[in-house]
C-alpha cells in the first residue's frame, strides 16, 4: 500500500522527493516516492502528496532512488597501481608478486591520498559504506591514514586491519619488506580497536581485524586474531578459498583444504566474512552457511583475473550472506559498486541461465546481503525508518533509457551506465548532480598522481 505514510513527521532535515521509483528494501517499492531524513536516520517514507515540509529538499524526478550500496571487499591501496602493464595478464599469484615490490613504497601520505580518491569513487558509483582490507604494512599508521580520509570526506568505512607475517623467506609470497611480526600485528590491531572502533549504533567509524590470507600469515596468527576478535567483539575478514593454488598451498602446508583450515583457526562464525569463497566443495559450503558466515562476491576481480566465480545461486539458497566487493583496484581497476552489482547480475545469468538472477537480487545482494557480512543489516541497506539515510539517486542519460517504460530497477541495471546524481551518506549530500562535494578532491588527485607515478616508476 504506497499511500501509507511510515513513522510521518512534520519537518525533516532533508527531504528526497518525486523518485520515479522509491525502492525502501526488498520487499517494499514506492513508485513517485519521498523519503525524509531527519537527524541522519530516515524518518519517513510514503507516496506523492503526503510529503512533510523540509529544510532541504532534493528533487529525484524521472530517476531510481536505491539504498548506498555497500562494499564488502577492497583494497583501496591498490589504485595507486591501476592497470600495471606488467601485471594485467597474469594468474593471481604472478599478479601479487609483481605488484608487492611496488606497493613496499606505501606510506601515511599515500596510504591518505588513495583512501581519499578511493572513497570519492566509490561515492560516485553509488557506494556509501565501504570496508577496505589493508595488508601490506611496509610502514605505521596506514590504517589511521585511511580512517582520516573517510573522516575528512564524512564516508562510513569499516577498516579492515590487514596482516602478512609470512614471507618468501617462510615459504609465502610477500617480501620481507611488506610483513610484519606476530606480535606487531597483534599490538597494533588491538591499538586500532581502543583507538577507532565505534560500535555504537550509526557508527561511521568501525574496526574488523583481516589477516590476509592462508598462505600469507601462520596459523598461530589467524587463531590469535580471532580470540582478539572474540574478545573485543569485533569482525573478521580474510581471502578464502579464492584459488586452485590456495588447495594445493594450505594441502602441503597444514595438511587439510583452506575451509577445514578457516575452521580449525577458529574462524567458522557469524563474526566472519570471506572475499571471493570460489572452490569450497559442497560440504564447505554448508558448513560455511550453518555457521553464518558471509562471502564478498567480487564478480569484475574472478572475470579478469580468470580464476572462476562464487556459487551465489547456492550460497543464497543455503542462506549465506553473501554482498558485493569491488576488490584491489589493481585487479578491478575501478571502484564503482554500480558496475559490480551490474556484472553480478551478468555473471549469475551467465553461470545459472536467465532465471538465476534479476535485477531486484543483484541490488538485494549490494545492499542487504552487503550490510549482513558487515553485521549492520538493521540499520544499513534498506531504507526503512530508522535506518541510517544512506541513500543514492540514479540517473541514466534519456538516450540510454529511451524505450525503458516498464521496470525501473531493471533498467537500472540493464540500461546504463548508470551514475550517482546524489549520494548521501548520514544525511549528509556528499554527490550532488553527479560531481562529488569534496572540497580535499582536486589536490588529493594532484598527489595521488605523484605517488603513483613514483611508486611504478613511470616518467
Amino acid at each position: 500500500m504506497t499511500s501509507v505514510v511510515d513513522a510521518p513527521v512534520r519537518t525533516a532535515d532533508l527531504l528526497v522527493r518525486d523518485a520515479a521509483l522509491l525502492v525502501v528494501d526488498g520487499g517494499r517499492e514506492i513508485p513517485g516516492g519521498w523519503l525524509a531524513v531527519t537527524g541522519g536516520r530516515v524518518t519517513g517514507v510514503g507516496a506523492a502528496g503526503s510529503e512533510p515540509e523540509a529544510r532541504q529538499t532534493v528533487s529525484a524526478a524521472g530517476r531510481l532512488v536505491t539504498p548506498g550500496l555497500v562494499n564488502t571487499h577492497h583494497h583501496i591501496y591498490q589504485n595507486l597501481t591501476r592497470s600495471y602493464a606488467p601485471a594485467v595478464n597474469g594468474s593471481l599469484f604472478d599478479w601479487l608478486t609483481t605488484l608487492y615490490p611496488l606497493w613496499a613504497g606505501l606510506d601515511e601520505e599515500a596510504a591518505y591520498v588513495s583512501a581519499y580518491v578511493g572513497m570519492a569513487e566509490l561515492l560516485m558509483g553509488g557506494c556509501t559504506t565501504s570496508s577496505d582490507h589493508l595488508y601490506v604494512h611496509p610502514r605505521p599508521r596506514l590504517v589511521d591514514a585511511e580512517i582520516r580520509a573517510a573522516r575528512d570526506i564524512g564516508f562510513r568505512f569499516h577498516a579492515t586491519r590487514g596482516s602478512m607475517t609470512r614471507s618468501v623467506d617462510d615459504g609465502g609470497l610477500p617480501p620481507r619488506s611488506v610483513t610484519q611480526t606476530e606480535d606487531e600485528v597483534l599490538a597494533d590491531s588491538e591499538r586500532l580497536i581502543r583507538t577507532y572502533h565505534d560500535p555504537e549504533p550509526g557508527a561511521l567509524v568501525r574496526v574488523a581485524l583481516a589477516p590476509c590470507s592462508p598462505f600469507s600469515v601462520t596459523k598461530s596468527l589467524m587463531t590469535a586474531t580471532a580470540e582478539l576478535a572474540e574478545r573485543h567483539d569485533v569482525r573478521l575478514h580474510t581471502h578464502l578459498a579464492e584459488d586452485h593454488d590456495e588447495d594445493a598451498y594450505c594441502l602441503e602446508t597444514y595438511g587439510c583444504r583452506p575451509v577445514e583450515y578457516f575452521e580449525e583457526t577458529g574462524w567458522m562464525s557469524d563474526r566472519s566474512w570471506v572475499a571471493h569463497c570460489i572452490y569450497p566443495n559442497d560440504a564447505e559450503l554448508r558448513r560455511l552457511a550453518d555457521a553464518g558466515v558471509g562471502v564478498a562476491h567480487c564478480p569484475s576481480s574472478n572475470m579478469l583475473i580468470g580464476g572462476g566465480t562464487a556459487r551465489v545461486k547456492e550460497m543464497r539458497e543455503l542462506g549465506l550472506p553473501v554482498g558485493i566487493g569491488c576488490d584491489g583496484s589493481a585487479s578491478t581497476d575501478h571502484a564503482s559498486l554500480w558496475m559490480e552489482t551490474r556484472a553480478a547480475l551478468l555473471l549469475g545469468r551467465y553461470r545459472g541461465g536467465p532465471g538465476a538472477m534479476t535485477a531486484r537480487d543483484a541490488l538485494d545482494i549490494a545492499t542487504r546481503g552487503s550490510a549482513r557480512c558487515l553485521g549492520r543489516s538493521d540499520e544499513l541497506g534498506h531504507l526503512r525508518p530508522g535506518a541510517c539515510a544512506d541513500l543514492v539517486v540514479w540517473d541514466l542519460h534519456e538516450v540510454a533509457l529511451a524505450g525503458a517504460v516498464s521496470d525501473p530497477v531493471e533498467a537500472w541495471l540493464r540500461c546504463g551506465p548508470a551514475r550517482a546524481w546524489t549520494t548521501v551518506v548520514g544525511g549528509r549530500i556528499l554527490v550532488d548532480r553527479g560531481e562529488p562535494r569534496l572540497a580535499g578532491l582536486v589536490d588529493a588527485l594532484r598527489t595521488h598522481d605523484r605517488i603513483a607515478r613514483r611508486m611504478q616508476r613511470a616518467a
